[in-house]
């Protein structure tokens, strides 16, 4: 395998890491409302696990509050069981039309405990990143003996993967900055 594709492949999957860090931190709630604290619930809908966004409009009026207008009305109670069953920490208010949830706002102990908890995250995105490069400058190294490359065409392709490694992990720092401004916020 040429060395180009070697670190081109490793760049891939390095944003693909950075794009899964992403997208965990994006359900790390804030306090602020927000529609994507309920990607992840599923509704029991005629048997089948249904996701909420299948089952009803997800609205956010304010800062403080979700609206849930679900297409069938019936779904209302099933709705209401699966938003606590998700224990999000917050309780859906039903008026027989539709659903609201006010979203409390975080106490300055919880705000640190969800920084800690994205920190977590950032740090293994960022583990998974440097695996990536672990594992092209193994393949760096087969390839520089099965098809016998330079050892300069290798310490190039290894410099290639090292600037690629830093470049997504300041990515992930990036993220993980902006998540902590969020959260710390009010």
């Amino acid at each position: 395998m040429p060395v180009k594709n070697i670190v081109d492949d490793a760049a891939v999957t390095m944003h693909k890491a950075v794009e899964h860090a992403e997208h965990l931190l994006a359900k790390v709630r804030t306090g602020r409302a927000s529609a994507s604290l309920l990607d992840a619930i599923k509704v029991e809908y005629y048997g089948e696990a249904t996701p909420l966004a299948q089952v009803g409009s997800v609205s956010v009026p304010d800062a403080r509050s979700i609206v849930i207008q679900p297409w069938d009305r019936t779904v209302l109670p099933l709705i209401e069981r699966a938003i606590l069953a998700a224990n999000l920490g917050i309780t859906p208010q039903s008026d027989g039309q539709i659903i609201r949830i006010s979203v409390p706002p975080l106490t300055e102990e919880r705000r640190k405990d969800l920084v800690k908890q994205c920190k977590k995250m950032a740090e293994e995105a960022k583990l998974a990143v440097r695996n990536v490069r672990r594992d092209a400058n193994e393949e760096l190294k087969v390839a520089e003996k099965k098809e016998h490359y330079s050892e300069d065409d290798r310490k190039r392709g290894e410099d290639d993967i090292q600037k690629q490694t830093d470049k997504y992990i300041k990515e992930i720092d990036a993220v993980l900055a902006a998540k902590e401004k969020e959260v710390m916020e009010d």
